[in-house]
């Protein structure tokens, strides 16, 4: 395939956009909106990818989903009315479907098969088969479970209490769909705090959980009723466009609608750590997910040590925060983060490679990556390995780059982004 060509060495970005729905809150909106009484009616969900892969599975499992462009209507007919699949389950690209899917179906009593792309058949689901397996989960797959493509005979799930041994929102919230099924009561306990998107919905479709720290406590034989949810912007795509108007010089740029969960805000405390010009306006709406309007204006940035609880409140951001670190004074140094190594690719090294292709100074290590600043970028041919957010924080780079850059693989950024490009050549000055 031709390898794109993107924009280089911009003079400025200027301009508002709005960023696309978020991600998270898309695929659980749908989710929860499946496995509830009534209609569920979801605005600006993400047209993505992976969140219409959900919406495939969903309506294989025989939930009737309208979908026309960020709109999408549910006709939920409670966990009862979930019905055996004709066919497999196939979740394409996205580790939120087939993780958070396994919960629910671990419960129903029916027989499932699940399977993804290439990169899905690569990544561990055994944090997610292991856990449920406690609550009496009859789930197989490659190499004991670990691998997709993964068979699920359903069936009467108990309640537990599990530590979980990595931080991970996918597998707190797999485990939490079992446990609304369970008999008894199930507690999770978390190392560090994740995003608690699942956590915030269940509250939204009348259900009912308790969280005190790091704790969560959820009863079974809870019945959910359809809401209206307004899906806000993903912080995680705005990220791309914060570090953009941070280090493309003479920039100001307003990201509209962005969602403000604190435990998704880690890139802003990052980008104010390192002196970013960062203006907040939050919206007064009363809303169980916060947002507000971003403001970002070109920066001088500083090295700064990033680690513990911050990375999963940061995780997806990390390909773009190490970007932003080729432009600071000094050095970034980024640990605690290994959970990069079972993403889409292994985040660590393909950040480190791709980067060092157009002349960053940047390193790996066992657990993140150290990067000493400032780098002039220069041109290169670089490649998204098929991860979306590999993809933008490259096109990012180039806007800063010297010479021209080539992207293979540019398609992997409508997983989360189809309008990616689109808003960035609206910004440029």
């Amino acid at each position: 395939m031709i390898p794109a060509i993107l924009k280089s060495n911009l003079k400025g970005l200027s301009g508002e956009i709005a960023v696309p729905g978020d991600k998270s809150i898309s695929h659980r909106s749908v989710m929860f909106g499946s496995i509830a009484q009534g209609k569920t009616a979801v605005t600006n969900f993400l047209p993505g990818e992976d969140c219409l892969s959900t919406i495939a599975c969903f309506r294989k499992l025989g939930v009737s989903i309208e979908q026309e462009g960020n709109r999408v209507t549910v006709a939920g007919k409670g966990l009862e009315g979930l019905q055996e699949p004709a066919d497999i389950l196939d979740v394409g690209n996205s580790g939120t479907t087939i993780r958070l899917l396994m919960g629910i179906l671990a419960g129903r009593p029916f027989h499932s098969v699940l399977i993804g792309d290439e990169s899905i058949a690569k990544r561990p689901m055994t944090r997610v088969t292991a856990p449920l397996s406690l609550f009496g989960a009859q789930i197989n797959g490659r190499n004991n479970g670990e691998f997709a493509p993964l068979s699920v005979q359903g069936r009467q799930l108990a309640g537990v209490t599990y530590e979980l041994p990595v931080a991970s929102a996918q597998v707190k919230s797999a485990l939490l769909f079992a446990g609304m099924q369970a008999i008894g009561e199930t507690v999770i306990i978390e190392p560090m705090k994740t995003r608690d998107h699942t956590e915030r919905m269940i509250k939204q479709f009348g259900g009912e959980v308790e969280t005190d720290g790091h704790t969560i406590r959820i009863k079974g034989g809870q019945t959910l009723t359809g809401a209206e949810i307004h899906v806000p912007g993903d912080i995680s795509s705005a990220a791309f466009f914060l570090a953009a108007g941070a280090i493309v010089p003479n920039s100001e740029i307003k990201l509209k609608n962005v969602g403000l969960n604190p435990t998704r805000t880690g890139i802003i405390e990052v980008m104010h750590q390192m002196g970013a010009h960062i203006s907040i306006e939050p919206y007064e709406n009363g809303s169980a997910e916060p947002a507000g309007d971003i403001t970002i204006r070109t920066s001088d940035l500083k090295g700064t040590v990033i680690e513990g609880e911050l990375i999963p409140r940061l995780i997806d951001e990390i390909p773009i925060i190490a970007l932003l670190a080729t432009q600071a004074e000094g050095e970034t140094v980024i640990k605690d983060a290994e959970e990069l190594k079972v993403k889409e690719t292994n985040r660590i090294d393909t950040v480190v490679d791709e980067l060092s292709k157009l002349g960053a100074d940047i390193i790996a290590t066992e657990d993140g990556m150290v990067i000493r600043g400032k780098s002039h970028l220069s041109g290169g041919t670089v490649s998204s390995h098929g991860d979306h957010r590999i993809g933008m924080m490259l096109a990012v780079a180039a806007a800063i780059s010297q010479g021209d850059v080539q992207l293979h693989q540019k398609e992997a950024i409508s997983v989360s982004y189809p309008s990616f490009f689109e808003h960035f050549d609206s910004l440029i000055s």
